[in-house]
């Protein structure tokens, strides 16, 4: 059971703007914003109960990496975290994940889960690819999900 999966978007809005369209796209409530901190609150598809959300900045993001410290996320500005659903938040976020997909087919997305295992990414150009074994969106996995995934102007 993961404890947090997030959404990974590369966009250049900002959390208050990506959370604007993330209540209309998912269905989603504005709880609170705090700084660059949107907080939501979603139902369940598959529970009937609240999953948290969090919209905010990718914290995690390498601005000038080692080549050894390249991350699948380091081009993804926004982080969407979903929070909750026990058992079934990976269902959850595979089922939120799609609609964003749906509804904004032109952005590029990582879905991760406890951001250690990338589970899927979607790149317009090449469409969207759930990774059939766990795989780390660290480095020594790059050659994996690198054709999958936004890739840095220098090429990292």
């Amino acid at each position: 059971m993961s404890d947090v999966d997030s959404v990974f978007l590369a966009v250049s809005g900002s959390p208050a703007e990506v959370a604007a369209w993330v209540v209309d796209d998912i269905g989603a409530e504005v709880m609170a914003a705090e700084g660059d901190v949107v907080r939501l609150r979603a139902r369940g598809v598959t529970v009937d109960q609240w999953l948290g959300v969090v919209v905010q900045p990718n914290g995690f993001a390498e601005v000038d990496p080692e080549p050894d410290e390249v991350q699948a996320m380091d081009a993804y500005g926004i982080e969407v975290q979903v929070r909750g659903g026990g058992e079934a938040l990976r269902a959850e976020a595979d089922l939120i994940f799609q609609k964003l997909i749906d509804r904004r087919p032109s952005v590029p997305m990582l879905l991760l889960t406890n951001l250690d295992t990338l589970v899927a990414a979607h790149l317009p150009e090449a469409g969207t690819h759930f990774f059939e074994q766990p795989i780390s969106p660290d480095e020594p996995d790059a050659e994996a999900w690198r054709p999958w995934v936004l890739g840095r102007p220098d090429g990292r």
